[in-house]
């Protein structure tokens, strides 16, 4: 009667046990499952940003270079807020308004992966709208608080914020007015959002405009190159081949402005890290 007693006892432990080793194997699973941690780029501005690339009178031609080919760690956040594998056009559910073709991130993204093996999987987060100019994306404005909203969003799964990527100003060479008081607005919108991400020194990578819709293009883009704030790296397109709208980056300059992109961050990231 003992020796069944004890033999019961010792199997409901061993069960017990089993059960528990299993919740427990279970538990460690999921977390490295769903811990999906990357290195974050916020994607904003106007059109030549969100890709008009190989777009012609408001039909793309379909063409994807190899630099903009598809990468399993390259992710991107889609409009409903759900990371999927990144293709081009990038911000086509973000920019709907419009036709998007190629832009410069896929680029970007491929060549930091290339020349930095370790950096781990990128996610990136589309926030550019065309034709949009700088009081559209006022500290407040529908567009600003969307890509705060997503940039937050896309830290839920862990991961760190590397930069932002900004290409905007086109539109705000229409008017003298509007170009003379780009560059007060421009440093205006890099602190509030440095602000509002908890990080005053984020990187940010902006690019001189190639072109504008109005004939103030050059004020504009004085007013970008004398932005003098920390962490603050500009990448010039002026002469990268445009669209026959005069506007837009072709296929070609969208692929050349994220090398020059890449190399901007690649040697801004090196200098970082090695001064930590």
């Amino acid at each position: 009667m003992k020796s069944k007693i004890r033999y019961e006892r010792l199997t409901f432990y061993l069960i017990f046990f089993l059960i528990f080793a299993c919740i427990l194997w279970i538990m460690n699973y999921t977390i490295f499952e769903t811990k999906d941690e990357k290195q974050i780029f916020i994607l904003a501005g106007q059109s030549n940003m969100a890709g008009r690339g190989g777009v012609v009178k408001r039909v793309w031609d379909g063409y994807v270079p190899p630099e903009c080919h598809r990468n399993p760690a390259i992710h991107r956040l889609n409009r409903n807020s759900i990371w999927e594998v990144a293709e081009e056009p990038l911000h086509e559910d973000i920019d709907f308004n419009k036709t998007c073709g190629i832009g410069p991130t896929m680029v970007f993204a491929n060549i930091v992966l290339e020349m930095d093996p370790q950096f781990g999987k990128i996610g990136l987060v589309p926030c550019a709208i065309g034709g949009t100019s700088i009081d559209k994306w006022s500290q407040g404005s529908r567009l600003y608080n969307d890509m705060i909203k997503r940039a937050r969003i896309a830290l839920q799964d862990g991961g760190t914020i590397q930069g932002i990527l900004w290409y905007q100003g086109e539109r705000d060479a229409l008017t003298l007015k509007k170009a003379k008081s780009y560059k007060r607005k421009l440093e205006k919108l890099y602190g509030d959002v440095r602000n509002d991400l908890n990080s005053p020194l984020l990187p940010i990578f902006q690019v001189a405009l190639a072109s504008g819709e109005g004939p103030f293009m050059q004020e504009v883009r004085e007013a970008q190159l004398g932005i003098n704030l920390a962490n603050v790296k500009t990448v010039d397109a002026l002469g990268l081949l445009l669209e026959p709208d005069g506007l837009h980056l072709s296929t070609q300059a969208q692929v050349q402005l994220g090398y020059k992109l890449a190399d901007a961050f690649l040697k801004a990231h090196y200098i970082f890290r090695t001064t930590q």
